[in-house]
């Protein structure tokens, strides 16, 4: 079974959310993202988003764009990622989802993307800027060996809620603002009733992801949510210039912190 599926089984039997933190691969470098990646795994994350830094990032906001730019000067490539995954999956046996735009895979080829993302280790697949509607080749390339989970707007329409329940697979990922990704100082007061509308389209789990900064914000969320998904907050404890192990510290740290809140929810 996919790992990303058992997990939210797993969360489902113990009474709780899960945290879901992003890391930029390359971020401040290849080797502390690996590092990074890793320690978040030991303080007990229970699924951790990889994302490939890209030129043209539409749904990023200042902080993931900036560290997929240090990634990108520093020449990482989709090859690269999926190696530095490699590696993280000789130890830790942690759910492991690829986030990254379209235009990544198609230039890599889909089915050998397929083929390298499976055997590196890689559960899941985020691609930002595809819908449902233009996934079929993808999908048929990615034939249930990873699993594909696609982004809800809290804009979308009843009908457009249910097409993309219907089409993700391990979780949906609920979009809890307009806009693109990066820390707000408070959510969205309409947040609650969308999330309402979306378990009332479908019995998947429901990630809420973007905006989330603070220990309390990931509490409420908690709330209503099987997982919540963090990221620019996590980016902007790691200070480029700083020794690595400094860098590690601080994003474990600051995560361990947000899991004590979603647990004590």
């Amino acid at each position: 079974m996919n790992r990303i599926t058992e997990k939210f089984k797993q969360l489902k039997r113990e009474g709780r959310a899960g945290l879901v933190p992003y890391i930029m691969a390359g971020y401040p470098s290849l080797r502390a993202s690996q590092k990074i990646i890793e320690s978040l795994a030991k303080i007990g994350a229970d699924l951790i988003e990889i994302g490939i830094p890209y030129s043209d990032p539409l749904a990023d906001g200042t902080t993931i764009q900036k560290a997929g730019e240090v990634a990108l000067s520093q020449g990482i490539s989709t090859p690269q990622v999926l190696e530095m995954v490699k590696e993280v999956r000789k130890n830790f046996d942690v759910p492991l989802a690829i986030m990254c735009y379209y235009n990544l895979i198609y230039k890599y080829g889909l089915k050998d993307f397929v083929d390298d993302a499976y055997s590196s280790g890689i559960d899941g697949v985020i691609i930002p800027d595809l819908p449902p509607e233009e996934a079929s080749s993808w999908l048929g390339a990615a034939n249930n060996r990873i699993g594909t989970t696609f982004l809800l707007a809290p804009t979308s329409s009843r009908k457009r809620i249910e097409r993309i329940t219907r089409a993700s697979q391990g979780f949906i990922y609920c979009v809890s603002l307009t806009g693109v990704t990066g820390a707000r100082q408070k959510l969205s007061p309409d947040l609650t009733e969308f999330i309402s509308s979306v378990r009332r389209a479908t019995k998947k789990p429901l990630a809420v992801g973007f905006g989330i900064s603070t220990a309390s914000q990931a509490r409420e969320i908690a709330k209503i949510s099987d997982a919540v998904i963090i990221g620019s907050a996590l980016i902007d404890k790691i200070e480029t210039g700083r020794p690595e192990q400094e860098q590690v510290k601080k994003v474990a740290d600051f995560a361990k912190g947000i899991l004590e809140a979603i647990k004590s929810r």
